[in-house]
């Protein structure tokens, strides 16, 4: 049982690196690496999800990283927003992405996480 007011999307410890990603220490001594272009392909915004009922405006830095006439993505800067979230304003212009620290431990890309991410197969 986790302590009154602790779970375990919150961060311990998070270190940022405007050229290559987010890693956090979770308070459950959990660490999570997100690199530059799996975050950017993972922007919770509704434009990105298509939550307005618009199609998803998804891109594909992880998969494509030697786009041609692209500047490399780099975040222009990051933000607190409150004590829940991080936003990211990215090179590319887009910055309405709210990363909550729950979001960003459910997408935790670790080898752990995946398995106990994934769909049950049918």
């Amino acid at each position: 049982m986790e302590p009154l007011g602790i779970t375990s999307a919150d961060p311990e410890h998070i270190a940022i690196s405007r050229s290559k990603g987010v890693q956090i220490d979770w308070r459950d001594a959990h660490h999570s690496d997100y690199a530059l272009a799996y975050l950017r392909d993972n922007c919770p915004c509704a434009g990105c999800t298509g939550a307005h009922g618009t199609p998803p405006q998804k891109t594909d830095f992880a998969s494509n990283p030697l786009q041609m006439y692209k500047p490399v993505l780099k975040m222009a800067s990051v933000e607190p927003v409150g004590n829940y979230a991080i936003r990211i304003a990215w090179n590319d212009g887009h910055n309405s992405g709210i990363y909550s620290f729950d979001y960003l431990r459910e997408i935790c890309p670790c080898a752990v996480c995946r398995g106990a991410n994934e769909p049950p197969l049918k």
